[in-house]
Formats: structure tokens, sequence, C-alpha cells
């Protein structure tokens, strides 16, 4: 059986360096440009792969430059791509990322082909899907392909995890609920509640309206604050190690594709969190988001460094 299927994006990430955001109107020389496969989808593939889960990614791509370099990207980290293909006509997914001098970023996105991963797809791919003990789902393509996804992992009894990332307020939270794990950041919760999110205590209120609602397990992540998880009454609060930040962009992607591949393998939820935290916070001491994803090996010699709990 695979492990995990990620149903996604995919994106080219055109990263500008920065001293400060540019004001309105206002032009500004960057210090330095990088480009890298990204989307938030083919993030999480990658960050499982590398930590040595057996990971299937759906996606799409467009017809232009970038297509056949995305998919090699994933083959190359060991992702099947046999349900990641061209779209005609269309192009690929395009994520242009301002990121300043505090390692805070901004984020445009241009879906391309990502629109055109539909839920026919689904039922197209049915074999494979069935094979898989895991599906990770986000909101950069269509919702009705992320309805039927939950819809055929409930059906199949598989385990789901809805990443909310980009937030919207038309997620219809009667299917998140079908969700064994749902997992917004603080930004996102604020988004999908209207409360705010200033304070840990404002955090926790806010995820229990939505636990209210009949969500299973909320994680929400806190960037250097770590992570929330609210399951029923139970309230745990998992601390993130101190580190240097150089770019904070992957972040959210690197902590659900370790808990991902940390909870196929060990089906301990909160040690899957803790894991989750830890490599997030080792993913921004890293530029870009792929290219800061460490392997299995890299991430243990680091913990033993920081001398971070396993």
């Amino acid at each position: 059986m695979t492990d995990i299927a990620v149903i996604g994006s995919n994106m080219v990430d055109l990263i500008a360096y920065i001293d400060k955001m540019p004001k309105a109107g206002e032009t500004l020389e960057a210090d330095d440009f990088a480009m890298g496969c990204g989307g938030k989808g083919a993030n999480q593939a990658v960050a499982a792969a590398k930590l040595g889960a057996d990971v299937l990614m759906m996606s799409r791509v467009g017809e232009d430059m970038f297509a056949d370099n995305t998919i090699q990207n994933l083959a190359q980290f060991g992702v099947d791509t046999r349900h990641v293909r061209k779209v005609p006509g269309v192009s690929s997914g395009v994520a242009p990322i301002m990121v300043d001098r505090d390692s805070q970023n901004r984020i445009l996105i241009i879906p391309g082909a990502n629109k055109h991963l539909l839920p026919a797809d689904i039922e197209a791919a049915a074999d494979d899907l069935r094979q898989c003990k895991l599906i990770v789902l986000q909101l950069e393509i269509p919702l009705a392909t992320i309805y039927r996804a939950i819809e055929f992992g409930n059906a199949e009894n598989i385990p789901v995890i809805l990443n909310p990332a980009p937030a919207t307020t038309e997620l219809d939270l009667r299917y998140a609920c079908r969700c064994d794990f749902f997992m917004p950041n603080e930004t996102e919760l604020e988004i999908l509640t209207g409360m705010p999110v200033h304070s840990l205590e404002q955090i926790e209120a806010a995820a229990s309206s939505l636990l209210h609602r009949g969500l299973k397990h909320l994680v929400v992540t806190l960037g250097e604050r770590g992570a929330l998880h609210m399951h029923g009454d139970k309230r745990t609060h998992l601390v993130a190690p101190a580190v240097e930040a150089v770019d904070t962009t992957g972040a959210g992607d690197a902590f659900v594709g370790c808990f991902a591949a940390n909870y196929i393998a060990t089906g301990d939820i909160d040690s899957s969190i803790q894991r989750a935290v830890q490599y997030a916070s080792h993913s921004v001491t890293g530029r870009g988001t792929q290219t800061s994803y460490a392997t299995a090996a890299q991430f243990d010699s680091w913990l033993e460094d920081v001398g971070a709990e396993r």
C-alpha cells in the first residue's frame, strides 16, 4: 500500500528577498532572487517523501516550460507522479513571493492548471487511491474536488487531513467535520471564524468555536509558538524550539508533511504534532520551500545538535 496520497497543487515559486515590503505605488530593488518548485500540495508531498513516506501525488501542470521540471522535481524526491498530468492550453501555477529582512513573506498565487484538477479525476484514480493509508488536502484546487476527495476517503475508510490554506469563507465546514484532522494556521483560523487571534487565549476561543461545529482533531499551527491540538475537551500546546528564522515560506507545509509521515509511521497524534513543530522550525532556518526541508537523517542530526526532545 501507498502511505500517503496528496491531492493538491503545485506551483513555480518566484522568490524575491527584500529589505522591506513595498508600500502602495512604491518600487524597491530586491537584494536577491530565487526560483523553485512549490505549491502547498507539492510541498507537503516532498516533505513527507523526504522523511521516508511512500507518497502518491495527484496534481495538474500546464502546457509550458515549467511542467516537465515540476514533474521531474517531484520524482527526484521519490514521489509517485503517475497522476501529475498536463492540461493543454493553460499555464502551470505560479507563486510570486516576497520575503523581507524579518523573514516574513507575502505570496500571490496564480493557480493556472491547478484549477483543472476536477472531481472526475478522483474517480479516474480510484484504484490507486484505495491503496493509500492517508489522504492529504489543501485549498489551492477547486472546492468541489476537495469535497469529492473527502467523500472518497470516508467511503473507503481512509483518514483525511484538510489543511484549509489559503483559507476561504466559502469552505463548507460540514465537509471539514468529515475529516480526521483539520489544520489551519492562526491567520486562517481568523478568516474562518471572524474572531481575533492576537493571544493564545483568543486563538483557543476561536478554535473552540470551530470544534463545537463537530471537528474531530483541530490542530492550529502557531509559527514560533508551536501548535495547539484540540480534541473533545483536550487542549495541548506543543512548543517550538527557538531558532533563527531566515525564510518562513513553506513552514506550514513542512508541518503538514511531517505530521502525515510520522502519523502513518506511529499512529501517535501528539508525538507526530511535536515532531512536525520541530520540522517546521528547522525549515525556516533555510531559504525557499522544498529546498529547506530536511531528510530524516538531516532532521535527526539537527534535533541532536539543538538538544530538542524527540
